[in-house]
This record gives C-alpha cells, sequence and structure tokens, in this order.
C-alpha cells in the first residue's frame, strides 16, 4: 500500500479511552495491506508524537444477509492498530470527547 491513500480513523470506545487513560495506548481503525512502520510514521506525522510500540488485531467482517435473495456475504475486515506512545505524550483527539 506504498502508492495507496488511507487515512487512520480513531476508534473511541470505553475500553479504548481507558486505555489512553492509564496505559498511554491509541487504537485506529485501518485498511488491510497497511504495516507498522507505515502506521507508525503516519502517526508521528499527523499528531506530531512519538510513538514506542505498534500492535495490530484483524477484525474480521460480519456476516450479512439479504432478506430479498436471501444470500449470506461477508463485510470487508479491517484491522485495529494498538499504539502506544512515548510517557508525557498524548492525542488529545481522544482524551476531549463528550
Amino acid at each position: 500500500m506504498a502508492n495507496k491513500k488511507w487515512e487512520l480513523k480513531p476508534l473511541v470506545t470505553e475500553k479504548s479511552y481507558a486505555l489512553a487513560n492509564a496505559l498511554n495506548k491509541y487504537i485506529f481503525l485501518i485498511p488491510r495491506g497497511v504495516n507498522k512502520i507505515q502506521i507508525r510514521q503516519e502517526v508521528e506525522k499527523k499528531y506530531k508524537v512519538k510513538v514506542v510500540g505498534v500492535n495490530m488485531i484483524v477484525r474480521p467482517g460480519k456476516l450479512s444477509k439479504d432478506l430479498k435473495t436471501r444470500k449470506t456475504y461477508r463485510k470487508e475486515d479491517m484491522k485495529k492498530a494498538v499504539v502506544q506512545l512515548k510517557k508525557g505524550d498524548k492525542i488529545d483527539e481522544f482524551l476531549n470527547i463528550g
């Protein structure tokens, strides 16, 4: 995915909010095919913070059923990236919700 454009989508849930406050870890949704090095570079460039580590989880697409034709299909898989920042760095987009 070196030539394709992609963007980080912050995933703000109760669990991700708790991780951000307690362990300084932030969760982003990213497309398949993006690697850890690209995620690290994008987070550092966009939010101007220092990334310590990146872990990824594949979120499988959900099964859906078309009620008209009774065919089942799967939605696209997504990746979740858990990004840990250097102690003292924060991303305000996560913490100022609500």
